[in-house]
């Protein structure tokens, strides 16, 4: 699990009842990443540690008590952006994958999509914040900013990624690059479920314990990926 926060903030501690609520229901063994943060660590940092600790998993599986045909990456926002690089190049190695949790992830550093201005502010994370977020951990370069290591939905094919559960917010800056990303996998003939939830912000993952409509939307994302995870 590849934690949010903006490339900057959150840590275990941050998603530990998401972690913990992520086992008992998908009944998996979740493995949770400690990444280095930003502007401390820019890119290529924080996608190095994931893409390393996904190895590390995947080459000594049997010492996790996991299963090597069910091996998958999940993360929310800024671990939605990790957990999608990360799927990328799973594929391009020839490693398989089981499955991809996305919720509300970044994948775009070089668009601009229509919730970016219909969710400016108002709804915990605001456009403004996603520009300074993205400046401090990618910079500038648009070579950069439009490699799929930093921007998924910029990958020149997405053809033969890991089945793909992917959940977005009503109210949310990052929601219709989060679509988008779902939309590509599926014309790519990926196996996707994608939902965008009625009435919630960013961070919905986290307020499970206090909203009802975010209770429900977890419930529902891990089901799905438990399903693809049999």
């Amino acid at each position: 699990m590849l934690h949010g926060g903006g490339w900057l903030t959150g840590d275990l501690d941050t998603h530990d009842d998401v972690t913990r609520r992520m086992c008992r229901d998908v009944n998996a063994v979740v493995v949770a990443v400690d990444y280095r943060l930003a502007p401390e660590h820019p890119f290529p940092a924080a996608y190095d540690d994931c893409l390393a600790a996904a190895h590390q998993v995947a080459d000594r599986i049997d010492d996790y008590g996991g299963r090597r045909d069910r091996l998958a990456v999940a993360g929310d926002s800024a671990g939605g952006n990790l957990a999608a690089a990360v799927a990328l190049t799973f594929r391009d190695e020839g490693r398989p994958l089981a499955a991809q949790l996305l919720v509300y992830p970044a994948t775009d550093f070089v668009g601009d999509h229509p919730s970016r201005t219909e969710n400016a502010t108002g709804y915990v994370l605001g456009t403004q914040d996603v520009l300074d977020l993205q400046h401090l951990y990618a910079g500038d370069d648009p070579a950069v900013r439009g490699s799929f290591q930093v921007s998924p939905l910029r990958a020149e094919k997405f053809t033969g990624l890991a089945p793909a559960v992917i959940g977005t917010a009503q109210y949310d800056p990052l929601r219709d690059e989060g679509n988008a990303y779902a939309e590509a996998l599926t014309d790519a003939g990926v196996d996707v479920f994608a939902r965008t939830y009625d009435g919630l912000i960013h961070t919905f993952l986290n307020l499970f314990p206090i909203s009802p409509a975010a209770d429900a939307a977890v419930t529902e994302l891990y089901a799905r990926l438990e399903e693809r995870l049999g």
